[in-house]
């Protein structure tokens, strides 16, 4: 497994890019906007290759109380499905299944969302995966 990146939700993606680029030092990795799903990430690292942070900027706003501006962790894994019945063998519950070969989520005892990326491109979406459902949230 390897490390990949921390998700934190920014309210102001210019007042943060300022402060994450100019004046923490972190270099633009990559930058994409999504329509279809109202949001902006950009993920930046010291190095490229290295771990990532992704500011998810979504373009309704939101207040970020409670700590919802941290979103997650995440893993690559060399075989998502593999990883996930490991897990479930393990007792752990996987709260957004891979349906699509690609994407999991799970939670930390202490409810930390966790996300596992399939490393590459996305396996073939198989059973009982992609007939799985979602329980409660990632």
């Amino acid at each position: 497994m390897k490390f990949l990146h921390t998700m934190v939700r920014v309210s102001d993606l210019d007042e943060s890019l300022d402060f994450y680029v100019n004046k923490l030092g972190l270099k633009v990795i990559r930058r994409n906007d999504y329509p279809n799903w109202k949001c902006t990430l950009v993920y930046l690292a010291a190095k490229e290759g290295e771990a990532e942070i992704e500011l998810t900027y979504n373009w309704q706003p939101e207040e970020y109380g409670g700590g919802r501006n941290f979103g997650h962790l995440a893993f690559g894994v060399e075989n998502i499905y593999d990883t996930c019945q490991v897990l479930i063998d393990r007792g752990v519950n996987i709260l957004r299944p891979p349906r699509d070969g690609k994407m999991a989520f799970i939670r930390s005892p202490d409810d930390i969302s966790i996300e596992l990326l399939q490393e590459g491109a996305a396996l073939e979406a198989k059973e009982p995966w992609k007939s799985m459902p979602n329980q409660g949230e990632w």
